[in-house]
């Protein structure tokens, strides 16, 4: 039976081809919500689930961190996608042709050089890839989608411009996540242990908390803070270290943090990408 890896999104997203470069073996199963990938994961509709975290553009992504600690679910991979954006139009259509084009509101602004100079008009879509299922659908030589190749090739639409963002360092980071913990594979680049905590009410205790990893020489790559059940008072701190529990270091850096928290929650330990300076 043909394993299945669930993302956010309809064929053709990002997160379809995130799906596709990390686990090619695999079906994808598009979902409409986040809770929805995690959800036929746990059920056993698809083995695992490929959900994005942060953007180097835009930041964390929404929700994300407040879903993971909840999910039942462990990272065991990570993956990165470079946010290409290509200019799909119908069989036929030329760029001459193009006036408006259909995308998400995040990618819009990303390609303005390029529709500024091609007199190009942007038009919001809900999700990129149902802009070029749209466009697809319509039929109509003046319009097109900003979207992955992929989309194109799905929705059978022609490549008019390739790569047309303004930046060339937009890149999407995004967790593989499993029902099992697997903990026993070591990374080419080195392992990535992910974890929740909340720290003590008491005078510097995040600080306190933080001192271990300094000793121990372990770097933090990630350390965010976001509320708890919407309260002011209670926060709770997401971080991704370089290391692996096993790893001595880690251990005693482990053992130290449990001293100012209220708890911590191992998320996943899983193979770095790459490298991590």
């Amino acid at each position: 039976m043909t394993k299945r890896i669930a993302f956010q999104g309809e064929p053709g997203a990002y997160s379809h081809e995130a799906c596709r470069n990390a686990r090619p073996d695999m079906e994808a199963l598009p979902c409409r919500t986040f809770e929805d990938v995690i959800e036929s994961v746990r059920s056993g509709e698809a083995d695992l689930a490929m959900l994005p975290v942060e953007n180097s553009t835009y930041g964390r992504v929404a929700d994300i961190h407040r879903l993971l600690p909840h999910s039942g679910l462990h990272i065991v991979d990570e993956a990165f996608v470079r946010v290409h954006i290509n200019l799909l139009g119908v069989p036929g259509a030329k760029l001459e042709d193009i006036t408006e084009a259909h995308s998400h509101l995040v990618l819009l602004p990303q390609c303005a050089s390029f529709l500024k100079a091609h007199g190009i008009r942007g038009r919001v879509s809900p999700d990129n890839a149902r802009a070029a299922r749209e466009v697809s659908e319509a039929g109509e030589k003046h319009s097109a989608a900003l979207a992955s190749e992929l989309a194109g090739e799905i929705y059978g639409l022609e490549l008019l411009a390739r790569h047309i963002e303004d930046s060339d360092d937009n890149t999407t980071r995004f967790l593989v996540m499993s029902r099992e913990d697997d903990r026993r594979r070591r990374g080419e680049h080195g392992m990535i242990t992910s974890f929740v905590f909340q720290v003590r009410n008491i005078p510097a205790a995040l600080y306190k908390a933080m001192g271990g990893f300094a000793t121990n020489g372990i770097n933090m790559t990630k350390l965010e803070s976001y509320m708890v059940d919407g309260s002011f008072t209670a926060t709770q701190f997401y971080a991704d270290i370089v290391g692996h529990p096993e790893d001595r270091n880690v251990q005693l850096a482990m053992d130290e943090l449990q001293h100012f928290t209220t708890n911590v929650e191992v998320l996943g330990v899983y193979p770095a990408a790459r490298p991590r300076g």
